[in-house]
């Protein structure tokens, strides 16, 4: 998952395509940690979805930017829309069942 470093990446990136994933977190976060190679392998399954972390030690103000109170957040952006919102305790088959439901309407 590639680093997003600038808050106007963030804006290029969830713009720029059918389908984008956020994970905003911090590296001393322990569930952040765990779960990134959950979310990682789970993505695999979905071609042309594209994902970038958020480091919000290094940018803070993406987290004003998408109210995130709580990390892990992640953010799903369809067509530059945000659809789908999790944070903190996430449910890996509940964020795949809802990405899929997108996906598929997308590439149908």
């Amino acid at each position: 998952m590639q680093d997003i470093k600038l808050l106007s990446e963030i804006d290029n990136f969830t713009t720029s395509g059918d389908i984008r994933m956020l994970y905003l977190s911090r590296p001393d976060c322990g569930v952040c940690v765990a779960l990134i190679p959950k979310v990682e392998e789970m993505i695999k399954e979905f071609s042309g979805m594209e994902t970038r972390y958020v480091d919000l030690d290094k940018l803070p103000e993406a987290a004003g930017k998408f109210s995130i109170f709580t990390i892990p957040g992640i953010l799903v952006f369809v067509q530059g829309k945000e659809t789908i919102r999790k944070a903190r305790y996430v449910s890996i088959d509940e964020l795949h069942d809802e990405i899929a439901r997108y996906y598929n309407l997308l590439n149908s």
